[in-house]
């Protein structure tokens, strides 16, 4: 028996969020879809007996990744490739096991990870496209990048992201430690990438969500400014936008860990 580490790929239109639902629908006795269902249902077949496998983070229902880290306990009698192959075989077509590799027999996903790293996606046009908008948001007015990449870097730093998500828990800290944080344009599009040591819930999509009403013209940067100094115990006149970007834009793209460990990353 040993502990396996698999980094994932998905596309979240078709899941409900990636952890498995405790509750059914209420509409029928199936529960909901999700990444960590589809993943325990691929190894059954293998001959998993666990109850649980373990996953770096949560991501809500309709956000894709290309680095989510999941790991759990099998004896398994053959090489890695072997495994990696044998889980592709059954996962389904929205969903691909990217690598696999033993870990530390104590290896957690989750609380070994010392940042996460997302990506968002939006493109600027005034007519909708059906086909881009799965995996991309669409703004309009156009954005100013100028001002998108002056409002990304307030955010780089300690601080209390309170009027940006909640703690996983009641009651638990708001505060977290951006690393990076820039915009940066790509194929017509512009693309945010933000690190931090962890996340609150529909943090990276409320950042998202008020930089671009920055860069249209419908709030200052000051307003930005003044939520963070709010957090800190500083007087402040935070006038926010409410909202959240669309989840179709937003990708789990990294998991990081100490040097000893790997990466849940693939170039």
């Amino acid at each position: 028996m040993a502990r396996y580490q698999v980094i994932l790929a998905y596309d979240g239109t078709g899941f409900f969020g990636s952890q498995r639902q405790a509750k059914s629908d209420g509409l029928s006795s199936s529960k909901p879809r999700t990444v960590q269902n589809e993943l325990e249902k691929a190894l059954r077949k293998l001959g998993w007996t666990g109850r649980s496998v373990l996953l770096a983070g949560r991501t809500d229902t309709g956000v894709h990744a290309a680095g989510q880290v999941a790991a759990f306990d099998l004896d398994w009698r053959h090489a890695d490739d072997d495994l990696l192959r044998a889980l592709n075989a059954n996962l389904p077509a929205d969903m691909a096991a990217r690598d696999v590799r033993i870990a530390a027999p104590k290896f957690h996903p989750r609380f070994d990870a010392t940042s996460r790293r997302y990506r968002y996606r939006l493109f600027c046009q005034q007519v909708r496209d059906p086909l881009r908008e799965k995996f991309a948001w669409r703004v309009w007015p156009q954005v100013d990048g100028e001002a998108l990449n002056e409002t990304a870097a307030l955010f780089i730093g300690q601080h209390d992201f309170a009027s940006y998500g909640t703690p996983p828990r009641a009651g638990g800290s708001t505060l977290r430690t951006v690393m990076n944080a820039f915009w940066q344009p790509k194929d017509k599009e512009w693309h945010f990438e933000v690190q931090a040591n962890a996340f609150l819930y529909h943090m990276v999509r409320r950042l998202v969500f008020v930089q671009v009403a920055v860069a249209q013209g419908k709030v200052s940067a000051e307003a930005i400014t003044c939520s963070l100094a709010e957090q800190a115990g500083e007087p402040g006149r935070s006038e926010l936008p409410t909202g959240l970007a669309p989840a179709c834009g937003l990708t789990l793209v990294e998991v990081t860990y100490p040097t000893e460990m790997s990466s849940g990353h693939i170039e």
